[in-house]
């Protein structure tokens, strides 16, 4: 049984980690902004209630961060999956940029995952093969940008990109896993009714991946389907 930590776990992908975590038997922690309204999140596995944490978490808010991290301090952290995010405006381009907004977004998608990393550090550590997995995107990779806009969101997922890379140096010593996955293009509210893949189908592949995910992992980016992504 792994010791789970999801964030955004209310809707889309974390929720749909958390559903999947929980039918494998593992223990799961959900964390989301407002645990109160996450009606689909507490309604999981009814069977499951002793597995399952709903806690209130914001990534934006240090001083929820930190109070999270210490009412829940205990054990050993196997896994922790920063999937809290948001996209932002979908036509941000030069001469259109709302720089408050670019400001939010980085404040979820980057600084989000830096101060959960920090903060559940001292759990990790106690695990015996501690794994990080950040879900970035492809519209973070600066190979695979060839349609320009969507400048804060893809700011957000370069810099996350370069925050797990440090991160997976950093603590190569310590033992933790930092790993990068882009989930695909997954209908979801933020991928919208369009997209390719359904949150089952890349929750089942991500999972698939992080089972297999080790030390020589450490610092990869990888597609949802276990292939490498370009940087």
């Amino acid at each position: 049984m792994r010791r789970v930590l999801v964030t955004g776990a209310s809707r889309g992908l974390g929720l749909e980690f958390v559903r999947q975590y929980l039918a494998a038997g593992d223990q799961v922690t959900a964390a989301c902004r407002q645990p109160g309204t996450a009606a689909a999140l507490r309604g999981l596995s009814p069977d499951a209630a002793d597995r399952l944490s709903v806690i209130q978490l914001d990534v934006t808010d240090p001083a929820s961060v930190s109070r999270a991290a210490t009412e829940h301090a205990q054990g050993e952290l196997d896994l922790l999956i920063n999937c809290a995010g948001v996209m932002g405006r979908h036509n941000d381009a030069l001469g259109t940029i709302d720089y408050g907004e670019w400001l939010q977004v980085l404040n979820v998608n980057l600084l989000g995952p830096a101060r959960m990393c920090e903060a559940f550090l001292p759990r990790l550590v106690q695990a015996s093969h501690p794994v990080v997995v950040s879900i970035t995107s492809g519209m973070g990779s600066l190979a695979d940008n060839s349609s320009g806009g969507y400048i804060a969101y893809r700011t957000s997922k370069a810099a996350l990109n370069m925050l797990m890379r440090s991160a997976a140096i950093d603590l190569k010593s310590r033992g933790v896993t930092c790993v990068l996955v882009n989930p695909g293009w997954v209908k979801t509210d933020m991928g919208g009714p369009g997209a390719t893949l359904t949150a089952t189908q890349s929750v089942a592949s991500m999972r698939r991946l992080i089972a297999k995910l080790g030390p020589q992992d450490s610092g990869r980016f990888f597609n949802y389907d276990g292939l490498e992504y370009p940087w």
